[in-house]
């Protein structure tokens, strides 16, 4: 996995066994068992790597099919993404509906959700002090898990 550095999280996500409820995607073999795939990976991955672990599995899926499901999940909020250092777009579905954040190890690329009430409460002052409403926020945390900082 690519180092990751300034990524973006979108938002969170719907279960992957109902990979097309409140989104888009139509209930298709494919979008099943890109669901599938999805709910079987820890981690970030790219489209590829996804697209990888479907024909590892038998799912006759194009490339371009599975950047369009996740094109749309993503939109839909069904999964978050995030950017890598060289730009390239790394999915994987949450693990809640609510407002989240993660933390993401640059190194190995392992993530966590969490909350983050005081980021919440800082980014409402924040904009109701320069006289904004309908606040919306994107906040990446990267550093080193515990694993590749011990080595």
């Amino acid at each position: 996995m690519t180092a990751l550095r300034g990524g973006r999280c979108y938002g969170a996500g719907v279960s992957a066994s109902q990979p097309v409820r409140g989104t888009r995607v139509r209930g298709t073999r494919q979008a099943e068992a890109l669901a599938s795939a999805l709910e079987g990976l820890a981690g970030f991955r790219s489209a590829q790597d996804i697209h990888a672990e479907l024909r590892r599995r038998g799912e006759r899926i194009g490339l371009t099919t599975v950047y369009r499901h996740l094109m749309v999940l993503s939109e839909d909020g069904a999964v978050d993404t995030i950017r890598d250092e060289d730009g390239e777009t790394l999915y994987r579905r949450c693990e809640t509906s609510e407002h989240h954040h993660h933390v993401t190890c640059r190194s190995c690329g392992r993530s966590v959700e969490v909350e983050g009430r005081a980021v919440e409460l800082w980014a409402d002052r924040v904009a109701a002090e320069a006289g904004f409403v309908d606040v919306d926020h994107t906040v990446e945390i990267f550093g080193l898990c515990p694993a590749c900082a011990a080595t």
